[in-house]
């Protein structure tokens, strides 16, 4: 999977086309990330416990990843990221517009 949590990415289709969010968990078995701002659902919820509000709350929901794409910190330009090999060994991806180690 190209998406890790705690990237930013950007969005490629759907209704949030272009928004951009970060990352907060990633469901590989199902090919799903929870991206912050982006595919925000409302939700009506009743209170459990006493104490407990009630009411409307929004939340984001899951999303494909393929309908994701990983912004380059450096050039800030949405890309894919290539893999390759560091001098110890340790694999890290790497921008493949602007080479810069991600």
């Amino acid at each position: 999977m190209h998406v890790k949590t705690n990237d930013t990415v950007v969005v490629l289709s759907g209704r949030d086309k272009g928004k951009q969010g970060k990352v907060m968990s990633v469901d590989p078995k199902a090919g799903k990330a929870v991206v912050a701002g982006v595919s925000v659902a409302k939700k009506h919820m009743k209170p459990r416990k006493q104490g407990d509000p009630g009411g409307i709350i929004t939340m984001e929901t899951p999303i494909y990843v393929s309908k994701l794409m990983r912004v380059c910190p450096k050039c800030d330009a949405p890309t894919k990221p290539a893999h390759s090999f560091d001098d110890d060994g340790v694999k890290t991806r790497v921008c493949k517009k602007c080479g810069a180690v991600i």
